[in-house]
């Protein structure tokens, strides 16, 4: 009997030997995520090595500008706390760029959560593939990597978008916050203004509607392709359509009609308020601009309608009860119900991808204030403070980001703030900017 236990135990302790070696040849799996949802908002510390050639060869060229790229695009990120290199014991120039020559004591002692290394393999001059890694400092486990080909100094703004927008979905399982684009309506004198683009970073601000009269409430078609707004000349209201293939611009009147807050559906058709002279109605227009249906009508106004990623409900703004609220529509069974369950003056609404929230504008003692209603809990949230008036809110495609319009700074113009609230931060538009909207960027070409 003692034999044949020691003959068992040995067998076992083989087993064993060989399912360790067996678990140290999986990669590590990295388990830092950021619940950027839920009610709590966890900071993460992330340090970013100095980027190289070669072992402990800095890149100083391109290098160094995508590395300073980078670092302004992640301080737009509320939970993320960038780690200053002077508090790294040892310094932040490393041998290399994976393990195992990367010194993980020394970040952690910083307090970091998560490395950065990059690495480009045939220097950083000319046109080079440069490969950026991220890695989780208490395990060593990787959370991605890729490597950009063919970068030039030109493509570095894109190349940090790409690698930030890869590293938010890593992170938080969303990064349509670094691949969208935010149109908005920049004023340049009396009943004049247009549409312009910007990144919500600040950066590729450039005009994209050079006509008469004055642009309100700018709306981009789901594929991207197209963007509406309201125009208003010294004759008549039209909808505006952008398309961004010919870059052309056409004005769609609708004769004896005001146009209001012109929205797409998930199917690239526009929803728009249209009036002529009654009480504003919701319209469908089919593919060609023209009306096909109408969606909300009464003895009221209704106005400002905007979908969920299903086109199943419908947020707009109601005066059915006397003042503004805000409603929702269920299109398939036709229920209308209430949103907004406080103040006397709610306008503005615009609900979430994901259908889940409707964020919207509160008229208060204070200024116009900006205001989050959970659909699901039931709980509202004000989520801006001032100073100045807050409006014209709008969700990104993540359900996480809301830009608005305020004249906090003195002159109106577009900021960022989280469904959680928090800090806002301006976005550079070069002048006084009002209405902005995200795009909502389908998946990614993959590196």
């Amino acid at each position: 009997m003692g034999r044949a236990l020691q003959q068992n135990m040995k067998k076992f302790l083989t087993l064993l030997s060989l399912l360790s070696l067996c678990l140290w040849s999986i990669p590590v799996t990295a388990a830092v995520r950021v619940d950027i949802y839920g009610p709590g908002q966890n900071i993460v510390n992330l340090a970013l090595a100095t980027p190289i050639t070669a072992p402990q060869t800095e890149a100083a060229g391109m290098g160094k500008s995508l590395q300073q790229l980078v670092e302004q695009n992640l301080s737009f990120l509320p939970f993320m706390r960038l780690t200053p290199p002077n508090t790294v014991l040892g310094g932040t120039l490393l041998p290399g760029y994976e393990q195992p020559n990367l010194d993980w004591k020394r970040f952690q002692l910083a307090g970091s959560d998560i490395l950065v290394t990059t690495f480009w393999p045939n220097g950083d001059s000319g046109t080079r593939a440069v490969q950026i890694r991220a890695f989780e400092t208490n395990t060593g486990g990787r959370i991605f990597g890729k490597e950009y080909p063919k970068v030039n100094s030109k493509d570095l703004p894109e190349v940090a978008d790409r690698f930030c927008a890869d590293l938010l979905e890593a992170l938080t399982g969303n990064g349509a916050f670094f691949r969208s684009t935010l149109a908005f309506v920049r004023k340049s004198g009396k009943m004049r203004a247009d549409v312009w683009l910007v990144k919500p970073t600040g950066r590729d601000l450039r005009q994209i509607t050079n006509m008469p009269g004055e642009a309100l409430s700018p709306a981009w078609s789901p594929d991207g392709r197209f963007v509406v707004f309201t125009n208003i000349d010294e004759r008549s209201h039209a909808l505006g359509v952008w398309d961004s293939s010919s870059h052309k611009v056409q004005r769609i009147p609708f004769l004896g009609n005001v146009v209001i807050g012109p929205s797409f559906m998930p199917d690239n058709k526009v929803a728009v308020a249209l009036s002529s002279g009654s009480y504003p109605a919701i319209f469908l227009l089919n593919h060609a601009f023209k009306k096909e249906r109408v969606l909300e009508q009464g003895p009221s106004i209704n106005v400002s309608p905007t979908f969920d990623s299903t086109g199943t409900k419908m947020a707009f703004t109601s005066s059915r009860l006397g003042g503004p609220q805000i409603f929702m529509k269920d299109l398939r069974s036709g229920t209308v119900t209430r949103v907004s369950q406080n103040g006397s003056y709610n306008t503005e609404a615009n609900i979430s991808h994901d259908g889940t929230l409707v964020v919207y504008s509160r008229m208060t003692d204070f200024g116009h204030r900006i205001f989050v209603q959970d659909m699901v809990t039931g709980a509202e949230r004000q989520i801006t403070f001032g100073p100045g008036s807050d409006e014209q809110p709008s969700f990104c495609a993540d359900s996480y980001f809301i830009a608005f319009s305020s004249s906090r700074g003195g002159r109106r113009g577009i900021y960022l703030t989280t469904r959680h609230g928090g800090d806002a931060k301006q976005v550079p538009t070069g002048g006084s900017a009002s209405f902005p909207r995200w795009n909502m960027p389908g998946p990614q070409p993959r590196s």
